[in-house]
């Protein structure tokens, strides 16, 4: 199979591809290197690695027009700094615009997207979110935007898959509380916690279920979540244990902020129907994995779209 995946430096861009690459398909990848990591990816023959923004039409039309992929896997989006909203919208919504346009143009045959949860809000009015729950994006410029992106695959008439998300985790994790504890744990800085919950899942098996809809498997939306949340006090005691410290600091503890959410949960019933049930990666396994590489890497990032989150 082609494929062609933007934001392929990333997260879940590198590791899907690493899956692509391993049982023989052919990947165009693009990434600007926001948020990415070359590193990421090693030199093999059946990729090519393009440096370049989503928003680049021209690049993109003519990536796509010589490549002619079956799939696109579009994993790029803005999300490092919540006040840039003229980034987020560039990237997230006319980025995904120009992504989709050209995919039809060269007739792609199957298009996966990722979605925040956050798309419901942070106050949502059930718990697991059903697929039928309200879109309720306007609580910060990522959820916004992203869902804007989604809205424009929907529109599009283009065979879709998009995965709302939990808090996706692993490795080469650039975002959310992993990173930060551990920067800030190594360096001897004091980290704060919050009250809130979170669903995190790895991304080796968020890539499968990925590779699985680019060769067919469902249509439509769906939400990736394993259904149980973790309080981020647990995740920082995960990280701590796992880098072996004799004595952890007890975190400050902060109240949730006013665009954060107590826990969100996704009710996976369609996923599971669809794809089955992943035999998803316990939390304590992904956190002593991503633990190996900072140790081995170095640790960048820490990034969070949520203004009251960032590191202070």
């Amino acid at each position: 199979m082609k494929v062609f995946v933007t934001g392929g430096a990333g997260l879940v861009g590198s590791t899907t591809i690493d899956m692509l690459l391993d049982r023989g398909d052919q990947v165009v990848a693009v990434d600007n290197f926001a948020t990415g990591r070359r590193d990421n990816l090693a030199s093999h023959g059946n990729l090519t690695l393009v440096e370049g923004a989503i928003t680049d039409r021209p690049l993109i039309r003519q990536l796509m027009g010589d490549f002619r992929p079956d799939a696109v896997i579009h994993t790029a989006a803005s999300y490092r700094d919540p006040e840039d909203w003229p980034t987020d919208a560039q990237t997230n919504a006319v980025g995904t615009a120009t992504i989709v346009r050209e995919a039809k143009d060269a007739g792609v045959s199957r298009l996966v997207y990722f979605q925040t949860a956050l798309c419901y809000g942070v106050k949502p009015l059930a718990q697991p979110i059903p697929l039928d729950h309200p879109l309720d994006p306007g609580n910060s410029s990522y959820a916004i935007s992203k869902t804007a992106g989604e809205q424009y695959i929907q529109y599009s008439g283009l065979d879709f898959v998009t995965f709302r998300l939990a808090n996706v985790v692993g490795p080469r994790g650039v975002s959310g509380p992993i990173p930060i504890f551990y920067e800030r744990l190594a360096q001897k800085k004091r980290c704060f916690v919050t009250p809130a919950r979170r669903d995190f899942v790895f991304s080796g098996d968020l890539a499968r279920t990925v590779v699985r809809a680019i060769d067919g498997v469902g249509h439509g939306t769906y939400h990736f979540s394993s259904g149980t949340d973790v309080a981020i006090q647990t995740l920082y005691d995960l990280v701590a244990r796992s880098m072996g410290l004799n004595e952890v600091p007890e975190p400050e503890i902060r109240p949730l902020g006013p665009d954060d959410a107590p826990t969100i949960l996704l009710d996976p019933a369609r996923t599971f129907a669809d794809f089955g049930r992943p035999d998803f990666t316990p939390i304590e396994e992904i956190v002593r994995r991503s633990v190996e590489y900072y140790r081995t890497h170095g640790v960048q990032g820490g990034y969070t779209h949520l203004k009251d989150l960032g590191k202070k």
